[in-house]
């Protein structure tokens, strides 16, 4: 009877291909290979035993251990022990469910614990959650005595399936519970989201060791409550418990997290005490934490103290390269990469990742070719986190058809590589191909998420799309349940305010209740600059100063549209004001990348050494520019001066005397690639257009919210911006 039981049992957890007949073992057999080593280990294993080592199965041996087994003329319950525990322990979880299969199917020796356990974290392992039930009910139907040990792993089962009422429900027939119990239903809880029953389980437990506390916080963590991982930190320091190396390398996590250097500080010193600095994983995440605080020399220091007996040496050049590039310091990640090589420390995909991130920032197209070489010279597999910085890379750089090369080489493409190429259409204000992206997307059933969505909105805000706006907008809540957010809030305050629609815009705000979010007030007002609408503008910064919002992008977009339309009185107010309020306006930059080097340019700027040469090549530029057609867009100074004033000033504004100099310093035709950390203004997108059919070359210039890809006299944009 039992026999037969086993038998059924073992035809459900076979996969549908799997033949006992033709498998000829635990799996198919290996061909014979004579003469080898493996003619050395059949001789030396104790067959009488039926013993397999499960380390050999863990180990990469597994092809050893599996002939031992399968030479092996009377298989034991060690035997069965041995390979299915190693298959658990190893990761090769399929494989061992097939030999437990196979164990019940043969029918000569029961399943005992150690070989249940085992099984069930294959099923774990692979987040069958079928098998694992099936597992259990078999379990149930032999009675199998079931112990904690045994509860706690049919409960881990079901947690990590993701099957939380199976978890619950398992965990209440408990007769008795460990530590281990409750901390399985807490981390099942905060796997599905579900903090605040999470947290009324672990204020319930009677058993809370440091695993629990460890539990409880890492899970509020990647819930997003840090404050209150926070909190839970600061009562399990309270409550006198010893910190593991797992708490520290948390607490670390957190204190970066939130930015509190002075708890990290404080955290370090008991690491100290601990003497706990030495540990790889401590360590590692110590500089974690500095470098997340800003504190870039400490966690150098602790790297430069870093030994290479400590192990994960790999990690932490990968830390500190990380580092740079979250700090602004992208110059720094390309040295400190550069003597990561000198040191003979090979480049993982991570630090590619890294300093791909680190060129698109800096804008250095040339550094971004070289990491995109070396992760063709070491033979790494583009997959999607790699592939997808590299495309907002060569996008970021202005070089769009790179990006989607790129795009199109990924041997796998998740969510996070559509979206990034969808950025990067919708940056260059190709809107339609944006949404064409997004269509195929879907149609290959990979489902979009807020950031998509944004990508999509963003893509119809900057090319005018109003109903495809609107249409993408209602999807988001209908089709994928996606709650709107701020920044989906405030692409359709921009998508009517770039249109002209006003007052659908002040409408929106006040229908979806964000009267209180200023950034939706800053976008409205940017709007009204661009159509001159002085009343709307008005309540737009009266807005801002009510929520104490008003910075200074929103006094210069103000004070300039008081002087475009030459209300100067109201100007030198709203100036006097912003003097009275110690706001600084940040002034407008614009710089070019060129043979390793970055030349940055302000309007008017004389302080380079080649200024001479531009300032006489941009007088006859414009000239020649006049001739061809344009003319200066003078109502956009913003000072009260002559006419002839107005015309000098907008001659020398930063973008201008970067395309000169990139124009007097490259070959003919080479394209130029400027950058700007404002809006390009309108009387230089208009220059530019010119500037591009009088030189025959292509200027991609990125400001601060998008790309012009400038060619024949035409921009990207299509003068919608």
């Amino acid at each position: 009877m039992a026999h037969a039981a086993r038998k059924a049992a073992a035809a459900l957890l076979l996969p549908r291909n799997f033949s006992s007949s033709s498998s000829g073992g635990l799996i198919l057999r290996a061909q014979d290979l004579r003469g080898s080593v493996i003619d050395d280990v059949l001789a030396r294993a104790p067959r009488g035993r039926g013993c397999v080592p499960s380390s050999w199965v863990m180990a990469r041996e597994f092809h050893d251990a599996r002939r031992v087994f399968d030479d092996t003329p009377k298989r034991t319950a060690p035997a069965w022990t041995a390979a299915i525990a190693g298959c658990a322990r190893g990761g090769r979880h399929a494989d061992g469910l097939r030999a437990f299969a196979e164990m019940l199917e043969e029918g000569v020796v029961a399943p005992n614990a150690f070989v249940l356990a085992g099984v069930l974290r294959c099923c774990a392992g692979l987040r069958d959650v079928e098998s694992g039930r099936r597992v259990h009910g078999w379990m149930l139907r032999n009675g199998v005595h079931l112990d904690v040990v045994l509860c706690n792993s049919v409960l881990d089962t079901y947690a990590k399936c993701g099957d939380y009422q199976r978890s619950r429900r398992a965990f209440e027939a408990m007769a008795e519970r460990d530590a281990v119990s409750w901390n399985i239903l807490i981390s099942a809880c905060l796997q599905k989201g579900d903090v605040v029953r999470a947290m009324q389980l672990f204020d319930e437990s009677p058993l809370r060791d440091t695993s629990s506390w460890n539990t409880i916080i890492s899970g509020l963590m990647r819930n997003g409550c840090a404050a209150e991982a926070l909190d839970q930190l600061l009562k399990m320091a309270r409550a006198g418990l010893e910190f593991s190396r797992y708490t520290y390398s948390m607490a670390f996590s957190l204190a970066g997290m939130l930015s509190l250097l002075d708890m990290g500080r404080q955290l370090h010193g008991r690491v100290v005490m601990a003497a706990l600095e030495g540990d790889a994983f401590v360590r590692c995440s110590l500089m974690d934490m500095y470098c997340k605080c800003g504190a870039m020399d400490v966690a150098l220091l602790i790297f430069d103290r870093w030994s290479r007996l400590t192990g994960d040496v790999k990690f932490a050049w990968s830390t500190m390269v990380a580092g740079y590039v979250q700090n602004g310091r992208e110059e720094e990640a390309l040295e400190f990469f550069r003597r990561m090589l000198r040191d003979g420390v090979a480049a993982d995909q991570f630090i590619l990742t890294s300093l791909a991130a680190a060129c698109a920032n800096a804008g250095m197209v040339e550094q971004g070719r070289q990491v995109h070489g070396f992760v063709e010279k070491l033979g790494h597999r583009l997959d999607a986190p790699l592939a997808s910085a590299i495309v907002d890379m060569y996008s970021k750089c202005g070089s769009l058809e790179d990006a989607r090369r790129i795009f199109d080489k990924a041997h796998t493409k998740n969510v996070a590589l559509w979206t990034s190429m969808l950025c990067s259409y919708a940056s260059f204000g190709q809107g339609r191909m944006a949404l064409e992206f997004f269509n195929r997307m879907t149609a290959e059933n990979i489902t979009p998420n807020e950031i998509t969505l944004v990508a999509a909105l963003s893509a119809c805000c900057h090319s005018g799309l109003v109903s495809e706006g609107e249409h993408y907008f209602n999807l988001m809540q209908e089709e994928y349940g996606i709650v709107p957010s701020i920044e989906h809030f405030n692409c359709m305050v921009d998508l009517y305010g770039r249109a002209g629609m006003l007052r659908k815009a002040k409408n929106f705000i006040e229908e979806h209740n964000i009267n209180h979010e200023a950034i939706v007030w800053k976008t409205l007002l940017s709007a009204c600059r661009l159509h001159k609408h002085i009343e709307y503008a008005k309540l737009a910064s009266e807005k801002l100063v009510q929520l104490e919002q008003c910075d200074a992008g929103s006094y210069v977009l103000m004070s300039n549209m008081y002087a475009t339309n030459s209300k100067w009185f109201d100007t030198f107010k709203l100036r006097s004001s912003m003097r009275e309020r110690r706001v600084r306006k940040q002034p407008g930059q614009s710089w070019i990348h060129l043979k390793n080097a970055v030349h940055t340019f302000v309007a008017g700027d004389v302080s380079h050494p080649k200024s001479a040469e531009i300032y006489a090549y941009l007088e006859k530029l414009m000239e020649r520019l006049k001739e061809m057609g344009y003319t200066s867009r003078n109502d956009l100074v913003v000072h009260d001066v002559e006419e002839e004033q107005r015309e000098t000033t907008l001659k020398f504004h930063s973008e201008k005397l970067a395309i000169a100099f990139g124009i007097i310093s490259t070959p003919i035709g080479m394209p130029l690639r400027i950058f700007k950390n404002l809006r390009v203004c309108e009387d230089c997108h208009e220059a530019i257009k010119f500037i591009s059919q009088a030189t025959d070359r292509e200027i991609i210039v990125r400001d601060l919210y998008r790309f012009h890809q400038f060619k024949d006299g035409r921009c990207s944009c299509e003068d919608f911006w």
